[in-house]
């Protein structure tokens, strides 16, 4: 069964791939707008006898600003046994070399040039987490930074304003709270913006959210190929905000379906001989009792939504049957149509796969996935 409440916001750009080479490279995401970098086995001890070269580019006219989320090589004598060495190969400007005891002198280092080269090694040692490193452009200043000011309306409610980086979503951290109560503010805010759906984690951008006052227990959600977990203690929650699309004057909207349609339904007849149909039209995901299946044993089997006229449409939440009727999908594509004859299979931000959402675990949890960049359509199955 396949809920069907809809969301609307904003668009994205597709990435271009980043370049690294050796034994030592460990979670690696790099666009041209931004990344995140990290040495093999991060955050737990960094292998022996290992390298890795990065070498990032922004678009020309830029400025690369690296932010060091942790350098954590094991110390030696001009870290000549384990280092970070930073390059600018246009200009011959160098950084470092880095180790613990020879750290950046600021978390955040301004270059001045769109390339960059980034060089990590070791050699025999007995501890260290290693290296963890993200970056952006000029274009998009304050990478794990945050502007804040109080808002006019609430003196209580704090704003921030912050670019993330792509690559933050496995990065090692916890996910806390889920979109519809609040993030605590104790989460890894970037990888909080991933699991709410305001940004793609291969794509990273502007988070813009306030601080308030919230409740003391958050329930587990999945969301985004994220899990939170169940948390308590903090009552200050974080909310994203989403810029509302022209084409409606409201987001978070739950998008009217006019009618539903699917490839086939199951006609049950129970154990006593009564009639039971799962047909299309009980695939809302409000609908009580038992939802929409295929007929058992069909292949491809597809649930279509038809929203009346095309809409903007950034997110889908589905939900099992119920507890009585133990059914739910674990997986599914997306496609999307404007006349409902001619159908485009919904790839993400890279463009290259048809994308397969994670469904759900159980028939009860409510699973919500956001359209990176967005659908623009009238029908989605």
């Amino acid at each position: 069964h396949q809920g069907e409440k809809l969301r609307q916001g904003a668009a994205c750009l597709s990435p271009l791939p980043g370049v690294s080479a050796g034994n030592g490279c460990g979670h690696t995401l790099l666009t041209p707008h931004s990344g995140t970098l990290s040495s093999k086995n991060y955050p737990g001890t960094y292998p022996n006898h290992t390298m890795c070269r990065w070498q990032l580019q922004g678009p020309p006219d830029t400025s690369l600003l690296l932010a060091f989320g942790d350098v954590d090589l094991e110390p030696s004598e001009h870290c000549a046994h384990s280092s970070l060495l930073l390059a600018d190969p246009r200009t011959g400007t160098a950084y470092g070399p880095y180790c613990r005891n020879s750290v950046p002198s600021a978390p955040l280092l301004v270059t001045n040039s769109s390339t960059v080269t980034v060089l990590f090694n070791s050699t025999s040692h007995r501890s260290g987490r290693g290296l963890l490193l993200s970056y952006a452009t000029s274009q998009h200043p304050g990478t794990h930074y945050t502007q804040e000011h109080v808002s006019p309306e609430s003196p209580l409610t704090m704003c921030f304003s912050v670019y993330c980086p792509a690559g933050c979503k496995d990065i090692h951290g916890d996910v806390w709270g889920n979109p519809s109560q609040g993030y605590r503010d104790t989460s890894v805010l970037c990888k909080a913006a991933v699991h709410a759906g305001v940004i793609a984690d291969e794509l990273g951008g502007q988070v813009t959210l306030s601080r308030e006052k919230g409740i003391t227990l958050y329930e587990s959600a999945f969301a985004n190929g994220l899990h939170s977990k169940r948390g308590s203690l903090s009552e200050k929650r974080l909310i994203f905000h989403k810029v509302c699309c022209v084409l409606s004057p409201a987001c978070d909207d739950a998008l009217e379906v006019v009618a539903f349609n699917a490839s086939s339904w199951w006609h049950e007849v129970d154990a006593l001989g009564q009639d039971r149909a799962w047909v299309a039209e009980r695939a809302a995901l409000s609908t009580t009792g038992h939802s929409w299946a295929a007929e058992p044993g069909a292949e491809a089997a597809w649930l279509e939504l038809d929203l009346g006229t095309r809409r903007n449409v950034t997110g889908i939440i589905t939900k099992g049957s119920s507890k009585q009727h133990d059914y739910y999908v674990t997986s599914y594509h997306v496609s999307s149509s404007c006349d409902g004859k001619n159908w485009r299979p919904y790839r993400g931000s890279s463009g290259q796969e048809d994308k397969v959402f994670e469904g759900n675990a159980d028939s009860q949890g409510e699973v919500s996935n956001a359209f990176i960049p967005p659908i623009i359509a009238r029908y989605v199955r």
